[in-house]
């Protein structure tokens, strides 16, 4: 269940996998009915292989339908363009870390297909990104449960209290890096504008 939930939020669905690894991994810390391990592989395994399917589907629709119907999935056209931005920019990067912003994690797979990158080097570089995410989660999830399950008191309440303000200045920080990373793919796009257009003229 866990890897399909992670493969089909990979392929660009709007589901939440980050929260479902989370919850599975402090469930295994908490009863123990469930072997961490398996969470974890599952978690890395749908990661791929989501990733792998939403390359596909990125390179055989392109741009031109995802500018048309991308919308529908939450892959607006400024996201397009900044997706292309990072792309040029950083390439195999983008796809190692993009799973840890939830800005680009349902989207970069497609992004990479629709712009074409190798595919020996996106399947490399995602899967280096999907074990860190998928397994990271998890086995940070399950040793952080661990630990406050053990923790009574004044001291577990301060500990739960600090993990929800980081979650909500986490969730503001990613909002703000999205509106930055967008004005400058816009401010990319239009000095490429201007550039075609001054060679056009010449």
């Amino acid at each position: 269940m866990i890897g399909v939930i992670v493969m089909l939020e990979s392929m660009g669905a709007p589901l939440p996998a980050e929260t479902l690894i989370i919850s599975a991994a402090i469930y295994c810390a908490a009863t123990h009915r469930l072997d961490i391990t398996w969470v974890a592989t599952a978690a890395a395994i749908g990661a791929i292989m989501g990733d792998n399917f939403g390359y596909l589907i990125g390179r055989w629709l392109g741009y031109p339908l995802l500018e048309r119907k991308g919308a529908r999935i939450g892959l607006t056209p400024r996201r397009l363009q900044t997706g292309r931005f990072l792309f040029l920019r950083y390439g195999g990067v983008i796809v190692l870390f993009g799973r840890f912003l939830a800005i680009l994690r349902m989207f970069v797979a497609l992004l990479a297909g629709a712009n074409h990158m190798p595919w020996p080097s996106f399947l490399l570089f995602n899967a280096l990104g999907g074990v860190l995410w998928g397994a990271g989660y998890a086995y940070a999830a399950y040793y952080l449960g661990h630990r406050i399950l053990r923790i009574s008191g004044p001291v577990g309440m301060a500990l739960a209290a600090g993990g929800g303000i980081m979650l909500v200045c986490a969730f503001f920080f990613l909002r703000r890096h999205e509106a930055r990373l967008t004005a400058e793919a816009e401010a990319a796009a239009e000095r490429e504008l201007i550039q075609s257009g001054e060679q056009a003229d010449r």
